[in-house]
Parts: structure tokens; C-alpha cells; sequence
């Protein structure tokens, strides 16, 4: 039987894993020129210089995507709310050159669920609120897609489950967290059928958009970025984009920035889904099995493994 987490107990996740401590040494030690050696059919590895690049070229694949949606071709993006500094990016390369989102498309990922309901735009942590703030309400109103274009996850996932019929996803862009997932793709809980195993790839694969419990990993990294570690103010449950949508999309593509995973986490899924080695207690990693995976790095934000006492 596999080893219990050594943060959650009641959890699979990364502390689960027994790659021997050779493996664990190797991914630990990995440079940049390591990591962009990993990219292979079906997964490419990619680094950016300076920030300005990278979330430029973050907000590109927005509007790339939706230059090419037209009325008999309807075509989109599934986003994130994390990272958010492409957003405003996005509107402004929108407004600038005067392109009209007619007939684009855009998913949010997840939001997270208070009292059994997703929570109003009103809430001050709600990433449809974000998404409007930053990105929606910017873009000039002669160009801006029709609110029945944007698509956000609700308690009751049926009208977001069906709206992936109506337009092709060309991207799902997201972030990884510290528990190694995306959007709110947690590993699972050790309980009933998965107590001494986790979840397989395939059953994993097989997941729609869901509400679901957050990984405590998840709840302290949450409460970290956007509340000073305010643990009590973040939610305990979200609606998430699942697997079987992300299927759906024609690429994924991860940016990391070195805000929301630790150097470890970004050496870890890069190597896993390179060598094709995926494993539910890593989220990410079940990527190894999508046809179209690209994997962004900031440069400055990659860090290092180095031990330092502080």
C-alpha cells in the first residue's frame, strides 16, 4: 500500500508518490536548458526571459483564438482566474486593434461554491467578478462577444456541461497550484474505493465539471495569494472545468510564473508528463495523456531546489 500524505492524511497528492530518492534528487536538480530537453511529441517545454514577455505572450493566445471564431466557425478559450495579469492585457490588445469578439467564445474554469451555491459576482474573491473587472467590462462595447459567448460554471453544471457543444475550444490556458492541479482538478480523497489506491488515470479522465472538496494545500495557498492568509475567509468547495472537458480542447497550455507552485511542483509535472508518468495524486501529471500539452515558464520565477534555512 502507498504511503499517506505527509500534509493532508485524508488525501492522495504529491506526498504520496514513491519515485525513490534518486528520481527525487534528479527533478529537484533540474535547470531550465533540463527542462526544455523534456519537450517531446504531443509536449513542448517553453521559457520566457522577462515578465513583460511572458504575460504578452499569455494574453496573445486569447486573441490569436478569437481572431479565428466566425459565424460558421464559432471558436474559444477556456481561462483561468490565476494567473490574472494577461487579462487586462487582452483587452487592450483588443481595443487597440479593433477586433470584433462577435462570435468568439470564452470558458472561466472554476469558481468556488459557498452554502452549496457558486459564489455572486458581488463576492469579493468571485473569478467571474475578477474575469468582468479586469477583462470584460475593459473591452470597448462595439467589440465585446455577447454575454451568451461567456461561459461560467455554476452548482448546476448542466447549461456549462452543454455549452461546450456550441463553439470548439482551441485552448485551455491555466496554472498550476502547490497541490499540482488545474483549475480545481484536486487529487482525491482516501476513501470508500480509493482509501488504499487512487483514482486511475482513466476513471480520472472520465470526470465532468464538478463541485467538490478543496485539498487544505489548496486552501492555504488561496488564503496566501489573495487574502494576506486569511485561511477562514476561503472557501472550502468549487465548481471545476473536469478532465473530460479539458479533453475537449485542442491544446493545453500551463503558465508558470512561480506564484501559485514552488520550484519543486513546476520540476515535477514538467517531468512526469515528459516521461509519461501519470498519477491521479498528481493532477497535472494525468496531462501526459493529452495530445497537445505546452508547459510556460517565467524564467525568473523557476527558482531553485537549493536547501536554505531561514
Amino acid at each position: 500500500m502507498r504511503k499517506k500524505s505527509s500534509i493532508a492524511p485524508d488525501w492522495w497528492d504529491y506526498t504520496t508518490l514513491d519515485l525513490g530518492q534518486d528520481v527525487t534528487d534528479k527533478i529537484a536538480s533540474m535547470t531550465p536548458e533540463d527542462m526544455v530537453n523534456l519537450s517531446r511529441p504531443g509536449f513542448k517545454v517553453v521559457f520566457f526571459d522577462t515578465v513583460e514577455e511572458f504575460y504578452l505572450a499569455e494574453a496573445l493566445e486569447y486573441v490569436t483564438t478569437w481572431m479565428q471564431a466566425t459565424e460558421d466557425n464559432p471558436v474559444g478559450l477556456c481561462g483561468p482566474i490565476g494567473p490574472t495579469e494577461q487579462l487586462p492585457l487582452v483587452a487592450r490588445i483588443v481595443n487597440e486593434m479593433g477586433i470584433s469578439l462577435k462570435h468568439a467564445h470564452f470558458w472561466s474554469m472554476d469558481e468556488w461554491v459557498i452554502d452549496g451555491k457558486e459564489a455572486p459576482a458581488s463576492h469579493p474573491l468571485s473569478f467571474k467578478k475578477a474575469f468582468n473587472d479586469l477583462c470584460y467590462n475593459r473591452i470597448h462595447k462595439d467589440l465585446v462577444m455577447p454575454e451568451a459567448n461567456i461561459h461560467f460554471p455554476k452548482v448546476d453544471t448542466r447549461e456549462y456541461r452543454e455549452s461546450w457543444s456550441k463553439a470548439r475550444c482551441l485552448i485551455m490556458q491555466g496554472g498550476q497550484g502547490d497541490v499540482k492541479h488545474w483549475a480545481f482538478n484536486e487529487p482525491p480523497q482516501r476513501v470508500g474505493a480509493y482509501a488504499d489506491r487512487p483514482q486511475t488515470v482513466e476513471e480520472y479522465k472520465k470526470l465532468e465539471t464538478r463541485v467538490l472538496d478543496l485539498h487544505p494545500i489548496t486552501i492555504a495557498q488561496n488564503s496566501r495569494m489573495h487574502c494576506g492568509g486569511n485561511a477562514p475567509m476561503i472557501p472550502t468547495q468549487a465548481v471545476t472545468v473536469g478532465p473530460k472537458e479539458t479533453w475537449q480542447s485542442e491544446k493545453v497550455s500551463i503558465w508558470h510564473a512561480g506564484a501559485h507552485d514552488n520550484p519543486f511542483g513546476q520540476r515535477l509535472t514538467t517531468y512526469m508528463i515528459s516521461n509519461k508518468l501519470p498519477d491521479t495524486s498528481v493532477p497535472m501529471s494525468v496531462l501526459a495523456d493529452h495530445p497537445n500539452v505546452q508547459f510556460n515558464f517565467l524564467r525568473a520565477g523557476f527558482g531553485t531546489c537549493s536547501i536554505e534555512m531561514h
